[in-house]
């Protein structure tokens, strides 16, 4: 939800500033980019060098840097455009009621007013101040506004009173924020289970079969899925891709029998299901304990098949949209359809190593698209990134047709 997101952070005078440190590198952490504006006083609580360090960006205090002889200024209109997202935390009182009225005296509030972005607010302040009228009017008008407040959770406060006006702590305001940002996201609600890179089968303990499987592509689905808001379990067979989102829970695994149990682990409570894996199709019938030595000038290996991960799939499904893929050399059209109906699919992604950027070990693919109702959509090639917008983009037409 936050990865590559503008995100502009006003800190205000309150002693909960100094958690302002730590949000900032949940912010940075999740992928966002992040400017701060404090305010005269919240430089009182949090150290503006800290900030600007751990946001890689200078933090801003006024409209002009009085230390040093420039005419630049800081453009509050520039920073309102910047900003994909505003966020306020902590959010005094004073604050609160100045947004509320449309007071401006300062570059935060200045850039709050020229914000076209959402804007949420974390209110951080003593019992007492919470529960005044004037503080729940600035509440209630600043939502009105359109405005997303976090609420204040209960605790102890820094006059030693226990009760309500704590400011959320980062993590929860960042997963307030990404909860927000979901709602209304075409797969929010949704679980999508995802395969992805090639199995490898051991021959021995040194060597196996294998292919040129990169996982790429699974990965490239994996995140696209999130960002439409979906909840991702991936299964992956060994691969350099990398992948770190709490929305994204990554079952590392070997060889095909290891993915054929975790895939039906997590088969039953999926909604999309799509099974980009390289699974060998043939694994040693028994692999050796040792390392075999080359004494011999040849070496016979017996194959059998390995099981096949999506017929089991298509034979179990129910409430599952699954898609399959093949990769074919020859005869494209013909295999993939055949699949297609072979194995129950509701559709199948094809690509042809014929293609030219198309298959294994490369950034980008060309794919066709064909579904179960015969309709056959080919593609341009595309950097894997983008093909994973068209898979999915052809499946929710579908899948919530």
């Amino acid at each position: 939800m936050l990865n590559g997101k503008n995100i502009l952070l006003g800190v205000t005078g309150g002693i909960a500033a100094y958690k302002t440190t730590f949000l900032v590198r949940l912010l940075i952490k999740a992928g966002a980019r992040v400017r701060v504006i404090l305010t005269e006083r919240a430089g009182d609580f949090v150290s503006p060098l800290t900030l600007a360090t751990l946001s890689k960006n200078p933090v801003l205090t006024s409209f002009v840097n009085e230390k040093e002889e420039s005419t630049d200024w800081n453009n509050h209109v520039e920073l309102g455009l910047w900003a994909d997202l505003m966020l306020i935390a902590p959010a005094t009182a004073n604050t609160l009621s100045k947004m509320a009225n449309g007071t401006c005296d300062n570059l935060l509030l200045a850039a709050y007013l020229s914000a076209k972005c959402p804007v949420f607010f974390a209110p951080a302040m003593d019992l007492d101040m919470y529960k005044h009228p004037s503080s729940t009017t600035s509440f209630e008008k600043l939502q009105s506004y359109g405005n997303v407040m976090i609420p204040a959770t209960s605790g102890e406060l820094a006059s030693g009173l226990q009760g309500e006006g704590r400011m959320a702590e980062p993590e929860d305001i960042v997963i307030f924020v990404k909860n927000h940002l979901s709602e209304g996201l075409i797969l929010s609600g949704k679980k999508v289970l995802i395969t992805g890179g090639p199995t490898h089968e051991a021959i021995d303990p040194v060597r196996y079969i294998g292919n040129r499987a990169s996982g790429q592509m699974g990965f490239e689905l994996a995140k696209t899925a999130v960002d439409l808001g979906a909840e991702v379990i991936l299964v992956s067979g060994p691969t350099h891709c990398t992948v770190d989102h709490e929305s994204i829970l990554l079952q590392k695994v070997i060889s095909a029998e290891e993915m054929y149990q975790a895939v039906h682990e997590h088969y039953p409570d999926a909604d999309i299901v799509i099974c980009a894996a390289a699974v060998a199709d043939y694994r040693p019938k028994s692999a050796a304990d040792q390392k075999i030595k080359k004494n011999e000038a040849a070496l016979s290996l017996e194959l059998v098949k390995t099981k096949d991960i999506l017929l089991s799939l298509g034979k179990l499904k129910k409430k599952q949209y699954l898609v399959g893929f093949a990769l074919e050399t020859e005869n494209e059209l013909e295999n993939a359809k055949s699949k297609l109906k072979r194995k129950h699919l509701d559709a199948i992604v094809l690509n042809s190593l014929n293609d030219t950027g198309a298959g294994f070990g490369t950034p980008t693919n060309k794919i066709t698209f064909l579904d179960k109702n015969s309709a056959i959509i080919p593609f341009e090639l595309k950097e894997k990134a983008e093909v994973a917008k068209d898979i999915f983009s052809e499946i929710i037409a579908r899948y919530h047709a």
